[in-house]
């Protein structure tokens, strides 16, 4: 039989509890510090440019899609602290790039709507640098992740997974919808 007052210090426990679990689901659903997700307008006879700073040795990736807007192409280039082209296509309408940068220092990456003269385009990136960190610093660790541990990084790879796979539908929602609005403008006409 339980003490008197158990069930008001488990009812407490288990609201802490409760606040200590949704605070570590907070920090799993987050992305890594370093990743810039953009979608912006590009107006046509324009080139627009973004800048970052990056550490020598540091892995980036740069992906990149038109959501709306004319034939869905634009072009793309990325260039390290010293004006180096790094990444260069033309008329692309979605592409993804992975390097190392090789120095410190400011790199920028620009699209340009500069060929079209009078559509505009609606363009999404995903800028990412350097690797997640890891959930569970292992430097001061000598044994191994605890069940609770393992499952903590197993939901936070299924998070990320399921973060990656709304923003593509959301993409494609952001298409379709666009194509559709054509449709029906051209249908009204």
């Amino acid at each position: 039989m339980p003490r008197p007052g158990s069930a008001q210090r488990w009812a407490a426990a288990a609201g802490s509890w409760g606040c200590w679990l949704l605070a570590l689901l907070l920090l799993l659903v987050t992305g890594p510090g370093g990743a810039s997700e953009i979608t912006f307008e590009l107006p046509d006879n324009a080139k627009q440019c973004f800048y970052e700073d990056i550490a020598q040795g540091t892995k980036c990736t740069l992906e990149f899609q038109v959501i709306t807007g004319g034939h869905y192409d634009v072009d793309c280039r990325l260039e390290d602290p010293d004006g180096k082209v790094l990444y260069k296509e033309m008329k692309k309408q979605y592409d993804s790039f992975t390097f190392t940068a090789s120095k410190n220092g400011t790199y920028k990456f620009c699209f340009s709507n500069e060929f079209s003269t009078f559509t505009h385009k609606t363009v999404y990136f995903d800028f990412q640098v350097g690797e997640d960190p890891p959930l569970f610093p292992s430097e001061n660790r000598v044994s191994a992740l605890t069940q609770m541990e393992s499952a903590c990084v197993s939901i936070h790879e299924a998070l990320k997974s399921v973060i990656d796979y709304q923003t593509h539908f959301r993409l494609r929602e952001a298409q379709g919808r666009s194509r559709a609005e054509d449709l029906n403008t051209r249908v009204a006409y």
